[in-house]
């Protein structure tokens, strides 16, 4: 059985609308895929549907982006969660609103530089998309700034860029605490990711851990290998399970659908850990 964890529609950052991406992930023979948006539940009916029609079971999920208080990015993968639970909903509202001003800020500094303007980067937004940085990459790539998105973070949209601008974002251990309210199960995504900016010591680990988390993303093409031996200790010593998965954006990445797996047994724990809904089956 072939399942991926960590996929994205064009509900946030990705490139294929819900449908395609499962209609993808058929066609790349997974047998169960997540649809895992960040902070937005928004394309679960349409790949439900999706799913049914093409054969391939789909994990409800979502990417909830967090940041701890010394301001290192988290990211939290929720499975199986309560949509309408009004705890995490709440917190989930005030990030992509955060998101909303955060991505405005930035244009009106980017524009001081580049023929940019914000109308440019809302072309590129799907209707009721979460609002991100991916969307002004893909706007300076068709002003011709940058030849890509990996250009585009790499040379102007990163952390220690000028252009950067904060967002609001919940902490890590309260991110969990709320997924585990509603009902969800939360694996924290990409731990090591060392080439994407700064990432949390130990302790950050156990805060989650004490909150409730229950899994590491461990198999990831952004953690390196050196990380993954700490992520595999620690999972061990903390009675945490392991997934991989490929964070999947169609065309917005290079990552492939299926290109790192997860289990059947830790997708069996899942479901059983999971109370919030149902894995769609076909």
């Amino acid at each position: 059985m072939k399942i991926d964890l960590h996929t994205h529609s064009n509900v946030s950052d990705g490139t294929e609308t819900p449908g395609e991406l499962i209609r993808s992930a058929a066609a790349a023979g997974l047998d169960v895929v997540a649809l895992t948006d960040h902070d937005s539940t928004d394309g679960w009916a349409q790949a439900s549907v999706a799913a049914l029609e093409h054969g391939v079971a789909l994990v409800p999920g979502m990417e909830i982006s967090c940041r701890t208080a010394e301001g290192i990015s988290v990211h939290l993968l929720s499975y199986l969660h309560d949509p309408a639970h009004p705890g995490l909903l709440e917190e989930i509202t005030k990030s992509k609103d955060a998101r909303l001003t955060r991505a405005q800020r930035m244009v009106s500094l980017l524009a001081e530089d580049y023929p940019l303007s914000w109308d440019d980067v809302i072309h590129h937004v799907a209707p009721g998309a979460t609002v991100g940085r991916p969307h002004i990459a893909d706007a300076l790539v068709a002003a011709g700034a940058v030849a890509d998105r990996t250009e585009a973070f790499s040379a102007i949209l990163s952390s220690r860029s000028r252009y950067f601008v904060q967002h609001y974002a919940p902490e890590p251990a309260f991110a969990v605490e709320l997924v585990r309210a509603a009902g969800g199960v939360p694996v924290f995504a990409h731990p090591v990711a060392s080439a994407r900016g700064r990432v949390v010591g130990e302790r950050t680990y156990h805060e989650m851990a004490d909150a409730g988390l229950l899994g590491l993303e461990v198999e990831h093409r952004d953690n390196p290998e050196e990380g993954r031996a700490f992520l595999r200790r620690f999972a061990s010593e903390n009675g945490l399970f392991m997934t991989g998965s490929s964070d999947y954006h169609g065309k917005g990445k290079v990552n492939v659908l299926g290109e790192n797996v997860t289990s059947p047994e830790v997708l069996a724990q899942i479901e059983e850990l999971g109370t919030g809904c149902r894995v769609v089956r076909p």
